[in-house]
């Protein structure tokens, strides 16, 4: 998935931004502005020790609860969680089907 090609064409990309990484702070405990840093190549799962494969499960509830998505179980793949860029490619591409 094309991460600055669903920015470009989905208004809702800043937002998506700043909430996905609000839930990223809070849901994994993150030190306050720890997210802000974050760049698309930022990693994840594997680069966090906070993002185990406990953790997971509770951040994609969270992230469908505060985004008002769906996270089908056959979307979940382990590149959705490699880098900061993949997940919120993954959501924005998620809030523009809604």
């Amino acid at each position: 998935m094309d991460f600055l090609a669903v920015r470009a064409r989905n208004p809702m990309a800043d937002d998506s931004d700043q909430i996905l990484r609000q839930i990223l702070t809070d849901v994994l405990g993150l030190k306050p502005g720890q997210a802000d840093s974050f760049d698309a190549d930022t990693g994840l799962f594997g680069h966090l020790p906070e993002l185990d494969s406990m953790a997971v499960a509770g951040l994609l509830t969270e992230i469908e609860d505060r985004l008002d998505i769906i996270i089908e179980d056959d979307e979940i793949e382990g590149e959705m969680l490699e880098t900061y860029g993949a997940l919120l490619g993954f959501v924005e591409a998620k809030r523009a089907t809604v």
